[in-house]
């Protein structure tokens, strides 16, 4: 049996080299010489070395690192050394600068300094669509963001009042009221600025209710008020039977991982494992506490406990959700052209839902669902079978036993960025994207329902710590992502597994990406070098 993946039974990581050395035969009959320009000097450039008059002959092309993901399902990392090999030993390289001040008006003041608002308002109406949304995407200029918003919906002000209290709506033919938005594009672009002004948040997204009708179901506030996270019910959802979305509320506005809190990350992710747990112990029969109220620690932790008894029990009923799904993307992109790069919505938000046992399919039979954690589950029973031994212990000491990519005794050779007794933040050796963290419990916790309230909170720790790290060296969008077992199943050997997966520029999914072929051009050894000197 092959096994795919770069996790070596012995508890090391094996690294594919290609040295690549070949001829080519020219079957290319014509010569088409062109002069191309010339240097300063005068020197002319021309094309002769794109026409060569032989057959090619490549002595030493680019070593390139060929790693296997650890989950075979995830594809295959390549490493190019002409590229890595700059960042090798230097840390201090990873990073990607951050966007410089933008403001038309500023550039306008310095072109026409005697402008009036009303001049620049209507500057702002003669600018073409894609400008406009590429305006509302990098501004930093807080009253262009206000004048942009201004336009893009209709907005409503108390007499003399110099920020909107609301926004006007409007009947649609089907009798659904909905905001007055005339240009939809800038206006997502726009109250996903974080220089927007607060005031203008509030009144275009971050209001309860202004997003639409989706009901609020959970509530999580700190004992200093100053952490609240709405969740929200989003019944017509993408995914089948609905999810839930966990939102910083309006009176804690948070548009930027620095500014999240550990308060704030316990309440986004308290509200998972509430809405988890609760609809677990449902289908279990297992009353519930006080309706109506947030979960205190002590509360989930014995609903928890509830629920894994009752799971052991030999008369337990089947369970018709039985895992679940979590995913986080942080930041928010949209480019002129018209292509979104990235889903996140009206400031920091994370979504959960349950995955059902199994559906019915076109000819009424039984058709299972599927769950990402399933690939893993599957795969790490192979892995056992064929080698007799347990990948997650294997994976682990692969981590700890790490040599460097390029074989090279200079430099770190650490994929760690983050650990404690339960958890670990490390660099995985095979990216799926370059600056991919991986967060993993070091016991087996296939699930959340596995996670006592002591690895609930160091999980909820590490993942502040990702996300922060990530935005400190430059990322501004990042999708997390959960991989985990079924609730319903016992001493399957998983481990909890996140990944925090940034979107990079210059970096769009291509041929490569379509094929599972992830290429990059760092060491992973180098960035975590980079991460932990970046750590808040």
């Amino acid at each position: 049996m092959v096994l795919r993946t770069c996790v070596d039974p012995s508890g090391r990581f094996r690294v594919g080299i290609h040295q690549p050395e070949f001829e080519v035969k020219n079957l290319r009959e014509n010569r088409y010489l062109e002069r191309l320009g010339k240097l300063a000097n005068g020197t002319p450039v021309d094309n002769q070395v794109n026409f060569p008059k032989g057959n090619v002959q490549e002595p030493c092309a680019d070593r390139i690192y060929e790693i296997a993901n650890p989950f075979p399902f995830r594809g295959t990392t390549f490493i190019n050394s002409a590229w890595a090999d700059g960042h090798a030993g230097r840390p201090e390289t990873i990073g990607i600068p951050r966007p410089s001040p933008c403001s038309l008006f500023q550039n306008f003041d310095q072109w026409h300094p005697d402008l009036t608002v009303e001049d620049k308002t209507r500057l702002l109406k003669l600018l073409p669509h894609p400008l406009c949304i590429a305006l509302a995407q990098a501004s930093t200029d807080p009253e262009e963001l206000t004048l942009l918003a201004q336009q893009s919906c209709t907005l409503l002000f108390e007499k003399g009042a110099p920020t909107p209290w609301g926004i006007e709506y409007k009947t649609k033919k089907d009798g659904s009221i909905v905001p007055d938005i005339h240009d939809l594009e800038v206006f997502e672009v726009l109250i996903n600025n974080p220089f927007l002004p607060d005031a203008y948040k509030k009144a275009l997204v971050l209001r309860p209710g202004v997003q639409g009708t989706s009901e609020i179901v959970g509530e999580f506030k700190s004992k200093d008020k100053a952490t609240h996270v709405f969740e929200y019910l989003r019944r017509n959802s993408y995914i089948p039977w609905g999810h839930y979305a966990s939102n910083m509320a309006d009176d804690a506005i948070r548009y930027r991982a620095k500014d999240l809190t550990p308060e704030d990350m316990t309440g986004l992710r308290h509200l998972y494992y509430q809405r988890v747990y609760v609809r677990v112990a449902g289908q279990l029969g297992i009353a519930l506490p006080a309706q109506k109220k947030c979960l205190g620690t002590d509360e989930l932790e014995a609903l928890r406990r509830s629920i894994l008894q009752a799971l052991k029990s030999d008369t337990q009923p089947t369970l018709a959700f039985n895992r679940s799904l979590w995913g986080w993307n942080f930041g928010f992109g949209f480019a002129q052209s018209g292509h979104r790069l990235h889903a996140s919505h009206q400031m920091i938000h994370q979504q959960n839902s349950m995955v059902p046992r199994k559906i019915t399919d076109n000819k009424g039979e039984d058709y299972d669902c599927f769950s990402c954690g399933d690939l893993v589950a599957d795969f790490i029973t192979k892995f056992q079978c064929a080698t007799g031994k347990n990948f997650f212990k294997a994976y682990l000491a692969a981590i700890r036993n790490n040599e460097r990519t390029d074989g090279k005794p200079k430099g770190s050779a650490s994929l760690i960025v983050h650990e404690d007794p339960r958890v670990i933040l490390f660099v995985p050796k095979a990216q799926t994207s370059e600056w991919e963290l991986s967060l993993m419990t070091k016991k087996q916790s296939s699930n959340i329902l596995e996670a006592d309230t002591a690895l609930r909170a160091s999980l909820d720790h590490a993942m502040l710590i990702a996300i922060q790290t990530l935005e400190t060296l430059g990322a501004q969008m990042v999708t997390a992502i959960e991989l985990s077992g079924r609730f319903d199943k016992k001493n399957t050997g998983q481990h909890l597994v996140y990944s925090f997966i940034p979107k990079l520029p210059y970096a769009p999914g291509t041929f490569s990406e379509a094929q599972l072929r992830w290429i990059s051009g760092c060491y992973p050894e180098d960035f975590a070098q980079a991460c932990r000197r970046a750590i808040i």
